[in-house]
Parts: structure tokens; sequence; C-alpha cells
């Protein structure tokens, strides 16, 4: 570079310099709060809703260029949004020489977000300006302490409520265009961990996953969070760059704790015991109705060495031929509870089973198994064994229509064969439970007619409808 070149640039820099000087001795003795309802107005237009600085507004220098609100509300269709106690807004120095405000860095100390989601299918943040195009946008830093996030569906009834949450967000891009292109324009590194979660249905403590994203690709991994008294883990994938979203969901949950889920269904400690549940999901649409009618994978739960509380199976079982009112669906009601059963299980009267002979009965082996096709959940290898007995379950669960597709409860001998067989068909919420088979109705003589004919043809053979990884009673 020639001497004059330097000199040139050197110039400019220090001209440059002096100017932010300027600048910043302006808002050393200017009184910021002066500016305040300037500021609201102008955050108001630009974000269409209603912005409010309840508390000060201060400038300070140090380690930049550093505004700080006090007590600020984001309002929109007459409802808090977002509040936080303090907000506070980096801006870079530079731009402002070009009557540009530009952030370089965003911190929210004790905010609550609410989002709720109206009757009609919209949201509470949503704007004209949200149809139209979006500016581009470069944070480098957003932080989040102690915030609350409040979420509400006004169609379903369902909400959730995320406490002590911490947020890190870094290298936040957005390039701009249409809101309907957000997610495939957006790109960040983000660290979220909450330390708690709740719903109406259950509490998860201590989530935690860190998240990228880049060309409309976005991975969590790894998810990490504490429920029904286990420390489950996973990762999802949500791919945006094509015109239909496509997600991609690992989890696991080992050694949970069966009567934690069951607080769900019943007050009462329906059973006890540690179970191992997994799953692998993928499914694509833009609705929660689209990814139903899309999910393909599979999950499985496993378990040994449970209680079952309020009934005692064999017995309830060597009584069966006599009593002619044991419900096998109760006991299949067992098997719901697991990987694919809480929309299934919240529509059966679980009270059921504890109406039975009382006592409690030991589940040595649990397997449920099923394959997802379609976003119908398909038995694959359902079965469990008590001290004296197998139960089997066969059929599918039919998400998208919400209906029992073809199961089956089945007591098997030791061959895998059906000694006793009922079904249940309609829709989750109101199950329609046939009564057993022909066993059930035969006369206690004939019963006993058909036990001689067995014994009479020792050989003979029978439909196995059960050949899975649970073994007989020895």
């Amino acid at each position: 570079m020639s001497k004059s070149h330097k000199i040139i640039l050197y110039t400019i820099s220090g001209f440059a310099g002096l100017l932010v000087l300027v600048a910043v001795a302006l808002l050393l003795f200017v009184d910021a709060n002066a500016y305040k309802s300037r500021f609201e107005a102008a955050a108001s237009g630009a974000l269409g809703m209603e912005v409010r600085v309840g508390g000060r507004l201060g400038v300070s220098l140090f380690p930049g260029l550093l505004v700080t609100l006090q007590d600020v509300h984001i309002r929109n269709r007459g409802a808090d949004l977002v509040s936080a106690k303090e907000a506070r807004l980096g801006i870079d120095l530079l731009p402002l020489l070009k009557k540009e405000v530009r952030f370089g860095k965003i911190a929210l100390k004790n905010p609550v977000i609410s989002i709720e989601r109206g009757r009609d299918g919209k949201f509470n943040f949503e704007t004209p300006q949200t149809a139209g195009a979006l500016p581009a946008l470069n944070l480098a830093k957003i932080s989040v302490s102690d915030g609350t996030l409040l979420y509400a569906d006004k169609q379903s009834g369902e909400g959730v409520e995320a406490g002590d949450c911490k947020l890190d967000v870094r290298r936040l891009l957005l390039s701009g265009g249409e809101s309907a292109d957000l997610m495939k324009n957006l790109s960040f590194t983000a660290e979220l961990a909450c330390g708690e979660i709740r719903t109406k249905d259950f509490t998860v403590s201590g989530l935690k996953f860190t998240a990228d994203g880049k060309n409309g690709i976005f991975d969590l991994k790894p998810v990490t969070m504490g429920i029904f008294g286990g420390q489950g883990s996973g990762n999802v994938r949500a791919d945006f760059s094509g015109a239909v979203p496509l997600y991609h969901v690992h989890y696991s949950l080992p050694q949970f704790r069966i009567e934690e889920f069951f607080k769900i269904l019943s007050p009462q400690k329906v059973a006890e015991g540690s179970m191992d549940f997994s799953a692998s999901l993928s499914m694509q649409g833009k609705t929660v109705n689209e990814m139903t009618q899309t999910a393909n994978g599979e999950a499985s739960l496993q378990g040994e060495n449970l209680t079952l509380n309020g009934s005692d199976l064999d017995l309830e079982f060597s009584r069966f031929e006599s009593s002619q009112n044991f419900n096998l669906v109760d006991v299949g009601a067992f098997f719901f509870a697991g990987p694919v059963g809480l929309a299934v299980t919240k529509g059966y009267n679980f009270a059921t089973i504890l109406k039975g002979s009382g006592g409690s009965s030991a589940i040595r082996t649990l397997v449920s198994d099923w394959k997802i096709e379609r976003g119908v959940a398909h038995a694959q290898d359902v079965a469990m064994a008590t001290n004296e007995n197998r139960i089997a379950l066969q059929g599918g669960l039919d998400f998208v229509k919400g209906r029992f597709d073809d199961v089956t409860v089945t007591l098997i001998d030791a061959k895998g064969c059906a000694k006793v067989r009922q079904k249940i068909s309609g829709p989750f919420q109101k199950p329609v439970v046939e009564k057993p088979n022909i066993l059930k109705s035969l006369a206690g003589p004939a019963l006993k007619l058909l036990k001689k004919g067995r014994k009479l043809f020792p050989g003979g053979e029978c439909e196995v409808i059960y050949a899975g990884s649970v073994a007989p009673p020895k």
C-alpha cells in the first residue's frame, strides 16, 4: 500500500471514529428515558404489536453500547405475548453512523412467553406483517435466563408449561424472504435447558439439548430428560428443505417406573416395576394429522418381574370356566400402556382391572413390540407371562382413524394355541369389547367333554397363533 493510500485510510478511519465518539457523547449526556415513548412507537411499528416499557430505559457503553429496558411487555390482540423483567440490547456502533440500528446481542432476564392457539386455529403472535416478507437478521448471541414458556391450545385443550429455562443462541442468521420459507432461510446454534416441563398428564425434569440448524435442516442431539422415574435420551432431525417437512425421531427410556406412567391413567397403583422403552419414527407433514398419516417406524416396551395389582390373574384364569365373567381385554389393556398406548388407554377404564379377585399378579415377562406403518401400529410380538399362564395380543391400533384394528387378546397354552379368545373393536374413546369366544358360552359338562376329547387325541394339531419370545411358564 502506498503512503498516500495509507494517509487516506487513516484519515477516513479517524473521521469515522470521531463520529462514533460524538454519538457516544450524546448518549452519555442525553436522558434516554426522554426517548422511551419514541422507542415504544418505533418497536411497535416494526413488530406490528404493542410494545411497552414499564420501567426505566438506560444506556451504557461498557463493554459496548448497551441499552437496558426494565419491565418490557410485548402485547398482541390485547394480551401479553412476551414480558421480561429486564431486556438488554447490544447495539453495533458503526451502523449508527448510517442511522441504522443493528443489534449484536439480546439478553432477556426472567421472560415469560405465552403462546396460544385459538379455536380458529390462529396463534396469538400472528399479525399482518407475519404473512409477508421477513427482514434479514444477523445476531451474534441471544440469551435467556430463568425463562418461562406457556403454551395453550384452545382447539385440543392441551397445554404445556416450561419453567426455569436457560437458552443460548449463537450465530443466528435469517436471510430474509417470505415467512413461509422461514425455516429454510434460518441458521443457528443453540443450547436449551429447562428445569421442569409440565402437561396435564405428566412432568418432565431436566430437559437439555443442543440444536444446530442450516439450509433448512435442524438437528437436536442429544435430547435428555427425566420422565416416569427414568432418564431418557434421543435425537431429532427436522428437514424443512423440501416442500413438505420431514421428521426423524429416535428415543429410548431405560428402566423407567411403570407405576409412574400409570399415574396418568389411574390414581391407584395399577402396576409396579422397571421397564425399557425405545422408539424410532419417521414422519412428514405440515400438520399433526398429516404427520400421523405418514408415521413409520417401530416401538418397543419390555420388562421383567413386574407386579399387577388388584387381581390375581392365575386365580382368575383357573376360575374362568366356572365364573365365565373374566374379561381378557382388561388384561390386554396392560399391553396398551406401552409404547403406542397412551392415546388408547385414556379411553379405557383401568379401574376394571382393580375390581378382580384382589391381591396381585407376578408378571414374569412382558414384551410389547410394534411396527408402525402409515399411522397404524401392528403388533409384532406382544405377550406376557405370569407364573402359570401366557396372554398374547394380535392386531393393530389405527391412530389415523383412532380405532382398534382387529385386536384380539388370547389366553394361550404351552404350544401357543388359543384357549380363550376375545376381541376389541371400535374407536379408542368408546371401545366395544366382544364376549369371549365359544369356550365361554359352553356349559360345564360340554367343557369337560371337550377336555376328555383332547386327552383321547393327545397328538391332535392346533393352530399356533403365538410363536414369539415370551416362553411358556415352566
